[in-house]
C-alpha cells in the first residue's frame, strides 16, 4: 500500500518536472491598520508543459516569493488540455472574461507568437509557436489571462468535431 502511494508521488513529481512557469503580474496591495499600512502581494502565474497543457493561478501572500509559489501551485490545479495543429490553434476564436476580450487567430509557420503580456505567457506555456492575437477591451492582466484560457478552452480539434458529428474528417473541412 505504501509503495503504491510513493509511486504515485514519484509519478506526480516526474510530471511536474517539465512545467514552465511564467509570472504575468505582481501587484502590491495595502491594508490600513492602526499602526499604518500593511502591504501584501498578489501574483498571476501561468504554468504549462509546452505540449498542450496550460493553467493559470492567483497567489496572495505577504512576500513576493511566497505569492509566486502559491500562484504556481494554484495554476497546477487548474490545468486544461488545449488542441494544437502544426504549432498553431485550429481555428479563429474569441475569449471573454468580464471586460476583457482576446481574439486568437491561426498563423502560418514562421510567424511566431504575436501577442503581448499575459496572452503571450499563456500561449507560450501551452506550446503554441505561431498565433496572431488582438487584445480587445481591458488591459487588466487577470482578465486578459482568463480570457485567453477561455478562448483556448473553446477551441476544438477537427477530429473531435468529426467524431461528434459522425462524419468523416475530410467533410469537416470541405463541408
Amino acid at each position: 500500500m505504501a509503495d503504491r502511494k510513493e509511486q504515485k508521488r514519484v509519478n506526480a513529481e516526474k510530471r511536474q518536472e517539465n512545467w514552465v512557469d511564467r509570472l504575468v503580474s505582481v501587484n502590491r496591495v495595502s491594508k490600513v491598520v492602526k499602526g499604518g499600512r500593511r502591504f501584501s502581494f498578489n501574483t498571476v502565474v501561468v504554468v504549462g508543459n509546452e505540449d498542450g497543457l496550460v493553467g493559470t493561478g492567483l497567489g496572495k501572500a505577504n512576500e513576493v516569493s511566497s505569492a509566486i509559489s502559491k500562484g504556481a501551485d494554484d495554476a497546477k490545479k487548474n490545468v486544461i488540455r488545449v488542441p494544437m495543429r502544426d504549432g498553431t490553434i485550429p481555428h479563429k476564436v474569441v475569449g471573454k472574461q468580464d471586460a476583457g476580450k482576446v481574439l486568437l487567430k491561426p498563423a502560418s509557420p514562421g510567424t511566431g507568437v504575436i501577442a503581448g503580456g499575459g496572452v503571450r505567457a499563456v500561449l507560450e506555456c501551452a506550446g503554441y509557436r505561431n498565433v496572431l492575437t488582438k487584445s480587445l477591451g481591458t488591459s487588466n492582466p487577470h482578465n486578459q489571462v482568463k480570457a485567453t484560457i477561455n478562448a483556448l478552452a473553446e477551441t476544438e480539434d477537427a477530429l473531435e468535431v468529426a467524431r461528434r458529428r459522425d462524419i468523416p474528417l475530410e467533410k469537416v473541412f470541405n463541408g
